[in-house]
């Protein structure tokens, strides 16, 4: 069976501009994503909120997952801020399963994101949740938390981004998509 660690964001010191936080809305958003897959056949496990990102590495690492996927929004430079929008979807520079699910995300995501020319892929070798974790991993920064505009898409759209998602990771792993 086909498994995945789903690690939304523990950064509740992240406000969300007219309120709320990063943890806050990123939960919500695997909350409605675990069912999805779930019902797609899939095992799926998860971070704790009130543990820390080096201890959500640890129990993904414990075992052998297919994808391991990170739930984030984002935030500009201070100089910047609630200027920036978009999606960025994060893979590691040498990681062929991490690219070709950043891939299916992204694309999969232009459908539902407001502007999609403000959807990418991109590599990193700083993030720790791509560096240090065993499986494929992407983590993806759903979008601008300090921008008035994307922070609402966000608030208004918990669901749509999480059956969005659900169908990447199953696109990705070869599975049926099946609703809850």
């Amino acid at each position: 069976m086909p498994s995945v660690f789903i690690s939304p964001s523990t950064q509740e010191f992240n406000p969300y501009v007219d309120g709320g936080n990063e943890e806050y809305y990123m939960n919500l958003i695997a909350d409605e994503l675990i069912p999805y897959l779930l019902a797609s056949g899939i095992t799926v496990n998860r971070n704790n909120p009130d543990e820390s990102l080096g201890r959500a590495i640890a129990l993904s690492n414990e075992q052998r997952y297919d994808l391991h996927l990170a739930l984030h929004s984002n935030a500009a430079p201070e100089s910047l801020a609630g200027k920036l929008s978009g999606t960025d979807v994060y893979y590691y520079p040498t990681s062929a399963k991490g690219r070709q699910a950043a891939d299916i995300i992204a694309a999969n995501f232009k459908a539902i994101y407001p502007d999609p020319n403000l959807v990418n892929t991109k590599t990193s070798t700083t993030l720790a949740e791509l560096r240090k974790t065993k499986a494929p991993a992407v983590l993806i920064e759903i979008a601008y938390h300090d921008n008035p505009q994307d922070a609402q898409w966000i608030r208004e759209n918990i669901g749509e981004i999480a059956k969005n998602l659900a169908l990447s990771v199953t696109e990705f792993l070869g599975v049926p998509f099946r609703e809850p």
